[in-house]
This record gives structure tokens, sequence and C-alpha cells, in this order.
């Protein structure tokens, strides 16, 4: 593709007009750049793209995009732009031939819930007829293929390239998770969107975002890059959701319990067994049943539901696809065992996605509920103290252990959590920084009767460590422990 093509829309500040330089490729890390490639010199966290340009040169650059101008030793056509992101997107979306425009494009946004939603909706389309796509923190699949996701939403070029694939693999819909850090990032501005989701807002990556306003006016963005204004779908039982609501100015489809949302669950019962709710929309009522557990994944269901009915999928549809779920990697999962334990596995990270779970577990009347959790380095450290004071509220027991420590030292990280414990004047734990020890200390110490909850990594198979990565996965060690304590 020429040049010129590729950065068609785009306003180039200075370099000349793009001309007729052959462009085979997009990049924005310079050991990708392969010859004739187009490179985007992207301002980073610690780095910027300027200190790479002359590698990308030597690998091959037919042309470079920056916001900065061109250096005067540089020999490559240089196109200057007011924002470097803004323009890769579109660029990466001109090259790869705009994707989403040919296929339907879900969006689900908020702090919790979206991976869940986004797996709800994938059985709801398989239900339908329909060849769905999947991005998201656990993996991108589609029909055939599927690997684990190095990030929650893609860089532009690579999210442009994974739509391309889809489509040319025949996917009719792609069901997207986008984080704020990607919106925040511009990664999904080439995308246009047919259905945008609001799942919830509460405290969570405020080491990014300087507060929770900032926080959501990031997931807001999303609805604004719905370009073929098909729908918003918003949980208006959520504050934020309330105040998205106010401000959106296309086609708003609410959900939740309360008697104004146009998808409401107006019966509802919870077991340990699943949900059994009776939907009402506009039109009518429609039963789901559901193998997911806890009030948090009746909110899921119903913004798949919405979702889903914003595609104009039949209620009928929407109810077999719901009960075709059985479960969703590292939420909520359980540990089959011989010992009358249920043992669960959740990716829960902040307070309030420990109190569900916790709250969870309390409604199926456990003899205790023992919980082993810890909380990430270098992210949030404001929500460890109040991940503290969840625990110590709401658990019998607790085993403080490491999560993914990275640069910090897990004791301080540890200590951190504590001061919730102290606050709610309990000590109701021990410590254990080693993952694994603590892990088989919790089952050591469960009877029958006991729930064991395993919180903050879920579907992870890694722990990061200040100078390595390591296999870890909260799975493998509790069926390993289990198998071992079993055959005693």
């Amino acid at each position: 593709m020429k040049l010129r093509d590729v950065v068609q829309g785009i306003d180039i500040l200075a370099g000349g007009k793009a001309g007729n330089e052959e462009i085979s490729g997009i990049a924005y890390n310079s050991k990708s750049v392969g010859p004739g490639f187009l490179f985007a010199a992207l301002r980073g966290a610690a780095r910027n793209g300027m200190d790479f340009v002359a590698e990308a040169e030597a690998n091959g650059a037919a042309a470079v995009l920056s916001t900065w101008p061109k250096p005067p030793a540089s020999a490559t056509p240089w196109l200057q732009v007011a924002d470097a992101r803004d323009a890769l997107a579109l660029a990466a979306a001109n090259f790869y031939g705009h994707p989403s425009d040919r296929m339907k494009v879900v969006g689900v946004t908020g702090t919790k819930g979206k991976t869940t939603t986004t797996y709800l909706l994938e059985e709801i389309l398989r239900a339908a007829g329909a060849a769905p796509g999947i991005i998201g923190t656990i993996e991108y699949r589609r029909p055939g293929w599927k690997v684990a996701a190095p990030r929650t939403t893609p860089e532009a070029p690579d999210l442009q390239a994974l739509l391309k694939d889809m489509l040319d693999a025949g996917v009719t819909h792609c069901v997207m998770e986008v984080s704020s850090h990607a919106l925040e990032q511009k990664r999904v501005w080439g995308v246009s969107y047919d259905v945008a989701v609001f799942t919830n807002l509460s405290g969570e990556h405020q080491d990014y975002h300087p507060s929770m306003e900032a926080y959501f006016e990031a997931k807001k963005k999303l609805f604004y890059l719905n370009h073929k204004r098909s729908a918003a779908v918003v949980n208006m039982d959520d504050p934020w959701g309330q105040k998205l609501i106010a401000e959106l100015p296309m086609k708003t489809v609410t959900f939740g319990l309360e008697p104004a949302a146009i998808v409401r669950a107006l019966k509802y019962a919870m077991s340990e067994d699943g949900i059994d709710a009776q939907v009402s929309y506009p039109g009518g009522v429609m039963r789901v049943q559901s193998a997911l557990v806890g009030r948090h994944n009746l909110y899921n269901i119903l913004a798949a539901a919405a979702a889903a009915l914003a595609l104009n999928v039949a209620p009928d549809v929407i109810g077999k696809g719901i009960a075709g779920l059985k479960g969703v990697p590292g939420r909520f999962e359980r540990v089959p065992n011989g010992r009358g334990l249920q043992v669960v596995v959740d990716y829960a990270h902040t307070d309030n996605a420990l109190e569900h779970i916790l709250t969870t577990a309390r409604e199926f009347k456990p003899r205790r509920v023992i919980l082993v959790f810890g909380a990430g380095g270098n992210r949030d450290k404001e929500k460890r103290e109040r991940m503290g004071r969840v625990a110590a509220r709401l658990a019998d027991w607790t085993i403080l252990t490491s999560d993914n420590p990275r640069s910090e030292e897990p004791m301080d990280i540890i200590a951190a959590i504590e001061k919730g414990f102290e606050k709610e004047a309990v000590k109701t734990y021990e410590v254990e920084p080693d993952r694994r020890k603590a892990i088989v200390l919790a089952l050591a110490t469960a009877n029958k009767g006991d729930i064991v909850l395993i919180a903050g990594k879920g579907h992870e198979d890694y722990q990061i460590f200040k100078d390595r990565t390591v296999h870890f996965s909260d799975i493998e060690v509790v069926e390993e422990t289990l198998r071992a304590t079993e055959a005693v």
C-alpha cells in the first residue's frame, strides 16, 4: 500500500506530502520493523520513540510517524503529526482496510465483569449461528484459533491486524474488552463499534489515572467511538453508569435491577448451583438460567442480554446462549475435590471485587471462609489497605501472601494490607509470602464444609518478581496439593 493511502485522513503538520513509498507493514517497536515499514515513534513511560529511530531505519523503515520534528541526521521520509497515537490508530485501520466496518463489533468496558460479559456474548452469538471472535484479558480467539492475551486490548496495529485476520477467517462478530489504558492511549481509535457496553466503575488503576473522574472520562471515550451509533448498553444501578447515561448523546439500553431499567431482572434466585432469573425487556419476559454464581454475575448476564438484544438476537436464543456457558477461567472457578471442600480460584484483585466474591461465598453458608490473597507490586498502592479491611470483615481466616510483587518487596506489600486489619481491629490472619506455601497452608487448614478462596491471579499462569518471571498457576497448585493429600 502506498504511504499516501496509509495516512489518508491524517493531518500532516510537517514533512511534506506523503507520496508513493510502498508500505509493507506498521510498527511501534523498532525491533519489529522490516523493510518498507512505517515506524511510529511514540512517547513512552520511560523512553521515547525518537531513541529508536536509527534502529528502525537500519531495519528498513520506509517512513517515520512522530509528534517530534525530523532530526537533521535522518534521511527517511518523516511525517510530523499533532498526536502520534491518534495518527497510528488511523494509519493502522487504513492499512488493514478498516475490518471493523465489515463485521459487528461490541466493545465492553468497566472495572469488573468485562471478561465474563464477553464470554456470555460469545455463547449467545454462537447459539444465534454467528461466528464470534473474542479479544480480552484471558485470550484472543476465533473459531479454530486462540492465543494467550499479552494485554487486554492490543496496540492499534496489532488490534487492526487481529480484526483483519478474524474477518478473513469468517468471523461475523468481534466482542472486545476495552481497557481504560487502551482508551487513554487511543489504541482503539480506528475501530468502528456497533454496541458499547459499560458494566460498572470502582477504584482501580489509580496509579495510572489521577482520580476516579479521570478514570471515568477514559471509559466514557468508548461511547464516542461508537461510530455506527447502534447502541450504548449501560448499568443504570451503578452511580457512574447513571452519570454516563445522563451524558450520552446516543440511544442507550439500560440494564439492572431498578424498575426504570430497560432490561431488568424481575425475579431471581441465586444458589451455589447458579442463577435462575426472569428478565423483562421491551416486548416480553425471558427466563435465563446460568451456572454462574453471585449477584455480580447476575449483572454480567443482564449486560450480555441487553447487548444481544441491541444486536437483534432473539430472546430464546439469548437464554440458550447464557445456559451454554458453564464457567469462565479464573472467575469463581471451582476446583473439584474429594475432601468436601469448596475450593475457588478467582481473579479478584481490587477491594470491590474481593468483596463480591466473599459475599458470594458467604451466601452458600459455609462452615468457614478461608481466604488467600495478596496485591500486585507497582500498582494501586492505595487499594491494599482497603483490601485488608474487606478481608477482615468478610473472611473467617486470611493468609496474606504475594501476588505479582514486581519490583517491590513482598513483605512491604503485605504490611500495607495488614493496616486494613488493624483498622478493623481484628487479627484473623497470618502471613506466608510464598504463594505456593500459602495455598498449601490454606488447604491443610480447611475442613469439610469450608470454602477456600484463592484470589488475585485467576487465570494467570505466571508470577512476576523483581528479577524474574516464573510459571505459576493457582489452579495447578491447588490440584497438585489436593492430589497429594487425597492420596495419603
